[in-house]
Protein backbone atom coordinates (compact mmCIF):
# COMPACT_ATOMS: atom_id res chain seq x y z
CA UNK A 1 0.00 0.00 0.00
CA UNK A 2 1.82 3.32 -0.93
CA UNK A 3 2.42 5.96 2.04
CA UNK A 4 -0.29 8.84 2.34
CA UNK A 5 1.07 12.15 0.78
CA UNK A 6 2.67 14.71 3.00
CA UNK A 7 1.95 17.07 0.07
CA UNK A 8 -0.03 20.50 1.37
CA UNK A 9 -1.20 21.75 -1.61
CA UNK A 10 -3.77 25.03 -1.91
CA UNK A 11 -4.69 26.99 -5.62
CA UNK A 12 -6.29 30.20 -4.56
CA UNK A 13 -7.88 32.61 -6.82
CA UNK A 14 -6.40 36.22 -5.91
CA UNK A 15 -6.94 40.00 -7.64
CA UNK A 16 -8.37 41.58 -10.56
CA UNK A 17 -6.47 39.93 -13.26
CA UNK A 18 -7.54 36.06 -13.01
CA UNK A 19 -4.34 35.40 -11.05
CA UNK A 20 -3.83 32.32 -9.22
CA UNK A 21 -1.77 32.33 -5.86
CA UNK A 22 -0.33 28.70 -4.38
CA UNK A 23 0.18 26.75 -1.04
CA UNK A 24 3.01 24.25 -1.57
CA UNK A 25 4.35 22.67 1.84
CA UNK A 26 4.26 19.49 4.43
CA UNK A 27 1.21 18.41 6.86
CA UNK A 28 3.60 16.92 8.75
CA UNK A 29 6.51 19.49 9.45
CA UNK A 30 2.78 21.85 8.77
CA UNK A 31 5.18 24.12 7.05
CA UNK A 32 4.56 26.12 3.38
CA UNK A 33 5.81 28.40 1.10
CA UNK A 34 2.98 31.03 -1.16
CA UNK A 35 3.79 31.15 -4.60
CA UNK A 36 3.59 34.77 -5.88
CA UNK A 37 1.73 36.29 -3.51
CA UNK A 38 -0.26 39.37 -4.23
CA UNK A 39 -3.50 41.28 -3.88
CA UNK A 40 -4.56 39.65 -0.38
CA UNK A 41 -1.75 38.79 0.83
CA UNK A 42 -3.31 38.50 4.33
CA UNK A 43 -6.17 35.84 2.67
CA UNK A 44 -3.43 33.57 2.00
CA UNK A 45 -1.59 33.92 5.01
CA UNK A 46 -5.26 32.91 6.70
CA UNK A 47 -6.00 30.16 4.09
CA UNK A 48 -3.14 28.19 5.35
CA UNK A 49 -3.42 29.05 9.16
CA UNK A 50 -7.12 27.39 9.12
CA UNK A 51 -5.41 24.42 8.05
CA UNK A 52 -2.82 24.42 10.73
CA UNK A 53 0.04 25.62 8.39
CA UNK A 54 2.86 28.54 8.60
CA UNK A 55 3.84 30.16 5.92
CA UNK A 56 7.70 30.19 5.91
CA UNK A 57 9.15 31.39 2.36
CA UNK A 58 7.57 32.78 -0.66
CA UNK A 59 8.47 31.75 -4.27
CA UNK A 60 8.18 34.08 -7.04
CA UNK A 61 7.67 32.83 -10.60
CA UNK A 62 8.91 36.34 -11.96
CA UNK A 63 9.04 40.38 -10.67
CA UNK A 64 5.56 41.38 -12.74
CA UNK A 65 3.63 43.46 -10.42
CA UNK A 66 0.26 40.98 -10.21
CA UNK A 67 2.72 38.62 -9.31
CA UNK A 68 4.36 40.05 -6.38
CA UNK A 69 3.16 43.50 -5.60
CA UNK A 70 3.49 47.47 -6.70
CA UNK A 71 2.60 49.94 -8.71
CA UNK A 72 0.92 49.24 -12.17
CA UNK A 73 -1.48 51.34 -14.05
CA UNK A 74 -1.64 54.21 -11.32
CA UNK A 75 -2.88 51.41 -8.96
CA UNK A 76 -0.83 49.68 -6.31
CA UNK A 77 -1.06 46.18 -6.06
CA UNK A 78 -0.19 44.49 -2.55
CA UNK A 79 2.20 41.94 -2.34
CA UNK A 80 5.75 40.57 -0.75
CA UNK A 81 6.16 44.17 1.06
CA UNK A 82 2.75 43.02 2.57
CA UNK A 83 3.88 39.43 3.51
CA UNK A 84 7.08 40.55 4.91
CA UNK A 85 5.67 43.42 6.90
CA UNK A 86 2.79 40.70 8.35
CA UNK A 87 5.72 38.23 8.81
CA UNK A 88 9.34 38.42 7.82
CA UNK A 89 10.63 35.30 5.89
CA UNK A 90 12.94 34.25 2.89
CA UNK A 91 11.74 34.90 -0.58
CA UNK A 92 13.04 32.73 -3.27
CA UNK A 93 13.71 33.96 -6.36
CA UNK A 94 16.21 33.31 -9.61
CA UNK A 95 19.34 35.34 -9.71
CA UNK A 96 18.49 36.44 -12.97
CA UNK A 97 15.30 37.77 -11.41
CA UNK A 98 16.48 39.50 -8.44
CA UNK A 99 17.02 43.13 -9.89
CA UNK A 100 13.82 43.69 -11.31
CA UNK A 101 12.09 42.49 -7.70
CA UNK A 102 13.82 44.66 -6.11
CA UNK A 103 13.14 47.51 -8.43
CA UNK A 104 9.11 46.55 -8.33
CA UNK A 105 8.79 46.04 -4.66
CA UNK A 106 11.45 47.97 -2.74
CA UNK A 107 12.15 45.03 -1.14
CA UNK A 108 14.98 44.49 0.57
CA UNK A 109 18.34 42.60 -0.93
CA UNK A 110 18.90 40.97 2.03
CA UNK A 111 15.04 39.54 2.31
CA UNK A 112 15.95 37.57 -1.27
CA UNK A 113 17.87 33.88 -1.67
CA UNK A 114 18.91 33.98 -4.93
CA UNK A 115 18.95 30.54 -7.19
CA UNK A 116 20.26 29.01 -10.06
CA UNK A 117 17.88 26.74 -11.71
CA UNK A 118 17.83 23.21 -10.42
CA UNK A 119 17.96 24.19 -7.16
CA UNK A 120 15.84 21.97 -4.55
CA UNK A 121 13.65 23.67 -1.54
CA UNK A 122 12.48 20.76 0.68
CA UNK A 123 9.97 20.76 3.62
CA UNK A 124 9.10 17.43 5.45
CA UNK A 125 8.91 14.42 2.16
CA UNK A 126 8.01 17.62 -0.46
CA UNK A 127 10.73 18.90 -3.16
CA UNK A 128 10.23 21.90 -4.98
CA UNK A 129 12.30 21.80 -8.01
CA UNK A 130 13.06 25.61 -9.32
CA UNK A 131 13.14 25.00 -13.16
CA UNK A 132 14.22 28.16 -14.87
CA UNK A 133 12.78 29.24 -17.60
CA UNK A 134 13.59 32.39 -19.15
CA UNK A 135 11.07 33.87 -22.34
CA UNK A 136 8.32 36.07 -20.47
CA UNK A 137 11.16 37.59 -18.41
CA UNK A 138 14.71 36.48 -17.84
CA UNK A 139 14.85 35.14 -14.66
CA UNK A 140 11.11 33.67 -14.83
CA UNK A 141 11.14 30.12 -12.93
CA UNK A 142 8.56 26.90 -12.49
CA UNK A 143 8.19 24.76 -9.44
CA UNK A 144 8.22 21.58 -10.13
CA UNK A 145 6.83 19.57 -6.95
CA UNK A 146 8.53 16.49 -6.16
CA UNK A 147 7.27 13.69 -4.03
CA UNK A 148 8.31 10.36 -3.54
CA UNK A 149 5.70 7.50 -5.29
CA UNK A 150 3.69 10.56 -6.29
CA UNK A 151 2.30 12.04 -9.70
CA UNK A 152 3.85 15.62 -9.43
CA UNK A 153 2.62 19.12 -9.80
CA UNK A 154 3.91 21.97 -11.52
CA UNK A 155 3.01 25.16 -11.20
CA UNK A 156 3.88 27.15 -14.05
CA UNK A 157 3.32 31.12 -13.45
CA UNK A 158 3.64 33.32 -16.67
CA UNK A 159 5.33 30.46 -18.47
CA UNK A 160 3.19 28.47 -19.20
CA UNK A 161 -0.85 28.59 -19.59
CA UNK A 162 -3.60 26.21 -20.39
CA UNK A 163 -3.57 25.68 -24.17
CA UNK A 164 -1.42 29.18 -24.21
CA UNK A 165 2.40 30.61 -22.75
CA UNK A 166 3.15 33.64 -21.73
CA UNK A 167 3.55 37.15 -23.46
CA UNK A 168 7.14 37.68 -24.96
CA UNK A 169 6.42 41.26 -26.38
CA UNK A 170 7.41 43.17 -22.44
CA UNK A 171 10.57 44.54 -21.57
CA UNK A 172 13.24 41.77 -20.64
CA UNK A 173 11.10 38.93 -22.78
CA UNK A 174 12.79 36.91 -25.38
CA UNK A 175 10.71 35.14 -27.95
CA UNK A 176 13.43 32.09 -28.63
CA UNK A 177 14.36 31.71 -24.70
CA UNK A 178 10.75 30.82 -24.18
CA UNK A 179 10.57 28.49 -26.98
CA UNK A 180 13.64 26.85 -25.36
CA UNK A 181 11.57 26.76 -21.75
CA UNK A 182 8.57 25.23 -23.43
CA UNK A 183 10.73 22.52 -24.68
CA UNK A 184 12.42 22.10 -21.25
CA UNK A 185 8.72 21.56 -19.73
CA UNK A 186 7.80 18.84 -22.67
CA UNK A 187 10.01 16.85 -21.24
CA UNK A 188 7.92 16.62 -17.78
CA UNK A 189 6.14 13.26 -17.74
CA UNK A 190 2.34 13.25 -19.04
CA UNK A 191 0.88 12.67 -15.85
CA UNK A 192 2.85 15.73 -13.84
CA UNK A 193 -0.33 18.22 -13.34
CA UNK A 194 -0.10 21.86 -14.92
CA UNK A 195 -1.15 24.79 -12.37
CA UNK A 196 -1.12 27.85 -14.08
CA UNK A 197 -0.28 31.36 -12.89
CA UNK A 198 -3.55 32.62 -14.39
CA UNK A 199 -7.06 31.48 -14.57
CA UNK A 200 -7.66 32.20 -18.45
CA UNK A 201 -9.79 28.93 -18.74
CA UNK A 202 -12.11 27.98 -16.92
CA UNK A 203 -10.48 24.78 -15.75
CA UNK A 204 -7.16 25.76 -13.14
CA UNK A 205 -5.33 22.37 -14.13
CA UNK A 206 -4.55 19.92 -16.69
CA UNK A 207 -2.36 17.30 -16.99
CA UNK A 208 1.32 17.99 -18.86
CA UNK A 209 -0.02 14.89 -21.27
CA UNK A 210 -2.81 16.97 -22.41
CA UNK A 211 -1.23 19.95 -22.57
CA UNK A 212 1.30 18.52 -24.87
CA UNK A 213 -1.40 17.25 -27.50
CA UNK A 214 -3.46 20.59 -26.92
CA UNK A 215 -1.17 23.45 -26.93
CA UNK A 216 -0.33 24.62 -29.84
CA UNK A 217 3.01 26.36 -28.34
CA UNK A 218 3.55 23.03 -27.13
CA UNK A 219 3.08 21.41 -30.24
CA UNK A 220 5.07 23.91 -32.35
CA UNK A 221 7.89 22.05 -34.49
CA UNK A 222 10.65 24.60 -34.48
CA UNK A 223 11.70 28.03 -33.14
CA UNK A 224 10.54 29.09 -36.65
CA UNK A 225 6.89 27.96 -36.51
CA UNK A 226 6.47 29.10 -32.43
CA UNK A 227 8.26 32.50 -33.58
CA UNK A 228 5.17 32.47 -36.30
CA UNK A 229 2.93 31.81 -33.49
CA UNK A 230 3.87 34.69 -31.24
CA UNK A 231 4.06 37.49 -34.11
CA UNK A 232 7.89 37.58 -34.31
Amino acid sequence: MAAASDLYFAQQSVGEMANLAYLIGSREQRKAFVVDPAWDVQGLIDLAAGDGIEVVGALVTHYHQDHVGGEIFGHHIEGLAKLLEIQPMPIHVNKHECEGLIKITSVSKSDIVEHEGGDLLELGGVGVRLIHTPGHTPGSQCFHVEECDQSGQLVSGDTLFLNGCGRVDLPGADPRAMYESLETLKRLPDDTTLFPGHLYSPEGQDSMGDQKRTNPYLRAASVEMFLNFMGQ
